[in-house]
């Protein structure tokens, strides 16, 4: 097995040798890492590999059992929950979609915190996702499966992290809505400098936007390095995932 241990002072955020397990099964184990900072890092391995949970660590929702997360080389232990998850959004395949239109779908994170969202912000938010400001009070249900993704991609900059992570986002999208989404995640990435982690099963995706790339099976961090590393990787276990997917 090969782990990523390479430490750079340009990492958004470091896994060190983080294990974790639930209800006796270890399901990420001994997990050394990071995402480079202000790059597309993408996520690659076959189903039940641990990608899901270690977005869920890095995000605050479950903590390891063993080792240590930092952002920014701070500890996320010592990072109040609520602060955690401004800095590191996600975005998910089948976001939670309220009842009503864009804008208040948009305003939920505000309103988890008590706030309002300005009009302008919201129309501001929408242009930067590639929808017309008179998408604004459209009910929800209304919208393209392309569409809502966008919406949620909009909500989750609503807090303007600095990391953001993608969880499958376009898997259920056709060829053109999923062009489109690669497009805009690319602009984000280039023109906010935000970093950037994509779980994808989709080799052809992962070496088309990836700048760097994480390579799981079974729990483990099999091999990780620039994206190319898909193409060129001795690992035997890496050579035959990677065949498999591409036959």
């Amino acid at each position: 097995m090969q782990q990523a241990t390479e430490q750079t002072d340009k990492s958004a955020m470091e896994l060190d040798h983080v294990s974790y397990s639930d209800e006796g099964l270890d399901i990420i184990k001994d997990v050394s890492g990071f995402l480079p900072n202000g790059k597309i890092t993408t996520f690659i391995g076959p189903s039940g590999a641990g990608k899901t949970t270690i977005f869920r660590l890095l995000n605050g929702l479950i903590s390891p059992n063993k080792g240590d997360i930092r952002l920014f080389g701070e500890s996320i232990q010592a990072i109040k929950p609520t602060a955690l998850r401004r800095t590191v959004g996600i975005a998910l395949q089948d976001a939670t979609m309220l009842h009503g239109t864009v804008y208040k779908n948009l305003a939920m994170p505000k309103t988890l915190q008590n706030q309002e969202l300005a009009k302008e912000e919201a129309e501001h938010l929408l242009t930067q996702v590639g929808l017309d400001a008179s998408f604004l009070y459209r009910d929800i249900t209304d919208l393209s499966s392309g569409q809502r993704q966008k919406v949620s991609i909009a909500r989750t900059l609503v807090n303007r992290p600095k990391i953001l992570l993608l969880d499958e986002i376009t898997s259920s999208l056709d060829r053109v809505s999923t062009a489109d989404i690669e497009h805009l995640i690319q602009n984000i990435n280039q023109q906010f400098t935000v970093t950037i982690a994509w779980i994808t099963h989709n080799l052809e995706q992962a070496l088309h936007i990836g700048d760097y790339t994480w390579i799981m099976m079974n729990g483990e961090l099999i091999e990780a390095g620039e994206t190319e590393v898909l193409k060129n990787s001795t690992n035997p276990r890496v050579q035959e995932f990677v065949k498999g997917e591409w036959q």
